[in-house]
């Protein structure tokens, strides 16, 4: 793949803005990141990347120091993965698919284009590059011509993970296949939002109930949150399972136990990846990358979350669920744009019609009124099921007592 992408670089180039050049600085007690929450990142022996509703790709070097930032995708990154002696491919919301140095650099030394909607899950052993997302296809790129381009999907891919045996894609269709031959290995009737590997024999991939299924000779499953996990990380014995609800759990995969929980900010951690050194890294709705010791469950760095502010006397209840809309959506009209619109006066507002916002093809139509009844449908089914082809993030309220905290948080703090 590396000479392959040096071959075609001088074809695809585009012409693009310079990325800002960071300076080290002396100590980094909380790795102030990106600008909006962090979607994506992806660690290895040359440092992580990290990637944004911002926009940004950062590179950092192995020790947290941030090299280099480039804002060069047109839309929020929502994945990034490690090729394999070679450097890294980013992706997201503009349906293109970045090849980026190990070292980081303003513009990608490769471009690969073809999806037909928002990039949400990448692969690559080095050799080739698989990736998907909203338009239902998984597409295997080799760099040498124009990819190979699977379908069997129903719906969106979201988790992609390249074995021994063949890429495997999970989807919001609650499938889980295996490529080029498009193979169903299992179906769980819940969308999959997380592949990671384990070892040889065996894989972990999460659902969008918070379940976590260990596949293989040694299989099973355990529940580790009562929210959508959306990141899955492996080392050793360990395994790393982040979720909406700022959950990190620390899990010996083989016994099936939690080991410790990872006492973040409380907002939503997008994404998770451990270090060569067993060091896990982890970004999310804080807009931090944090790190720390797995082993002990200790933050190596961390500060403060950046979150919006909540206005006091309202239901307590319903501000800890709100906190996994509060990465996208303000609660004022005032506030600085986010990755989605406003929810003053939301109830009876028809969908799509806060003025100035790029709302999907979807929401766009308008044909939904919010009300109550309509917002609880919404988490209950999911947005993918609700609105499919969204943007939203594929999460659901499967709790009553939390569905009706979330409502009244909502009636008194939209008015």
């Amino acid at each position: 793949m590396p000479s392959m992408i040096r071959a075609m670089a001088a074809l695809l180039l585009l012409a693009l803005p310079t990325a800002a050049q960071l300076p080290e600085p002396d100590r980094a007690p909380g790795l102030m990141a990106h600008g909006g929450p962090i979607r994506a990142l992806a660690t290895s022996g040359a440092g992580i990347a990290s990637g944004g509703l911002d926009q940004s790709v950062i590179f950092w070097s192995p020790e947290g120091r941030p090299v280099a930032v480039t804002r060069w995708h047109q839309g929020a990154v929502e994945a990034i993965t490690v090729i394999p002696g070679a450097g890294w491919a980013s992706a997201g919301e503009d349906t293109r698919i970045a090849i980026w140095p190990a070292s980081g650099a303003a513009t990608p030394d490769m471009v690969l284009e073809g999806h037909q909607g928002p990039v949400l899950a990448l692969s690559s052993d080095g050799t080739t590059i698989a990736s998907g997302g909203f338009d239902g296809t998984v597409r295997i790129w080799d760099g040498s011509g124009p990819p190979q381009v699977h379908t069997g999907h129903r719906g969106a891919i979201s988790a992609l993970l390249h074995t021994a045996q063949g890429v495997l894609s999970g989807g919001h269709d609650g499938t889980l296949r295996q490529w080029p031959d498009g193979k169903l290995l299992a179906e769980f009737g819940l969308g999959i939002t997380a592949l990671a590997a384990l070892d040889a024999d065996h894989i972990a991939l999460a659902t969008v109930d918070g379940a976590v299924r260990i596949l293989g000779p040694q299989g099973r499953e355990f529940a580790t949150a009562p929210r959508p996990v959306v990141a899955l990380s492996a080392h050793g014995n360990l395994l790393a399972a982040a979720s909406i609800g700022g959950d990190v759990g620390i899990w010996d995969w083989r016994a099936g136990r939690l080991l410790r929980t990872l006492q973040g900010p409380g907002l939503p951690v997008w994404s998770a990846g451990f270090a060569p050194d067993g060091t896990l890294w982890t970004g999310g709705a804080d807009r931090q990358i944090r790190r720390w010791n797995a082993t002990t469950g200790r933050p190596l760095s961390e500060s403060a979350a950046v979150a919006q502010a909540i206005p006091e006397g309202l239901d307590p209840h319903g501000a800890r669920v709100f906190r996994a809309c509060q990465a996208c959506h303000a609660l004022t009209p005032g506030a600085p744009p986010m990755a989605g619109p406003h929810l003053h006066q939301i109830f009876g507002r028809r969908m799509g019609s806060v003025a100035g916002y790029a709302y999907s093809p979807r929401l766009a139509q308008g044909d939904i009124t919010w009300t109550a009844e309509t917002v609880a449908d919404l988490f209950t089914r999911g947005p993918d099921v609700v609105t499919p082809g969204t943007r939203m993030p594929m999460q659901t309220v499967g709790n009553a007592e939390d569905m009706a905290a979330l409502l009244r948080f909502l009636q008194a703090a939209t008015r």
